[in-house]
């Protein structure tokens, strides 16, 4: 599902309702199939576990989240936390931050990223990327105007469930 925030989340919900798991590595590695799997016959629990899984995501995000950033392990946090280290430990320096990435900073805060964004910016954080790398890059985005959505109207996002699979093995007796 889409959040409020405006993260994608994935949740992996048993037959009793209950989460199995929210790492989407290990919810995709499970829904993999080839073509030729043939599809089974909705269960009627489906919308039920729907729900469920809908209320757990929420409730994780609640909990897992600082302010307006999002998840702590998202790319939105992530960069906001690394570029504003970056700022403070260039204060008072040769070459403080730019206005330019002060205003990227302030963007990220407040707006929700582009899927793009969110994409590179993921890729970039998972090699390592340096602060002063990481910096061109947000205010090189922010130029492409491909960083952050930004709305005119702060309207609550309702959440928004993209896609509901399930995936059930055939009870036997």
């Amino acid at each position: 599902m889409r959040t409020s925030e405006g993260n994608d989340s994935l949740a992996w919900i048993n037959r009793k309702g209950e989460s199995v798991t929210q790492s989407q590595l290990a919810i995709l590695r499970a829904a993999a199939c080839d073509s030729q799997t043939p599809a089974i016959a909705r269960p009627e629990i489906q919308h039920d576990l729907v729900m469920a899984g809908v209320k757990h995501i929420i409730e994780e995000e609640t909990i897992g989240s600082i302010g307006q950033l999002g998840s702590r392990t998202g790319a939105r946090m992530r960069t906001y936390n690394q570029l504003k280290r970056f700022t403070e430990t260039t204060k008072g320096t040769l070459f403080p931050a730019s206005p330019e990435l002060l205003k990227a900073i302030d963007e990220i805060y407040r707006y929700p990223l582009q899927e793009s964004a969110r994409d590179t910016l993921n890729r970039q954080l998972r090699t390592g990327i340096q602060d002063d790398d990481l910096a061109d890059l947000v205010i090189k985005l922010r130029d492409a105007n491909r960083l952050c959505h930004i709305l005119e109207e702060e309207e609550p996002q309702e959440p928004q469930i993209i896609c509901s699979l399930g995936l059930f093995a055939p009870i036997t007796s």
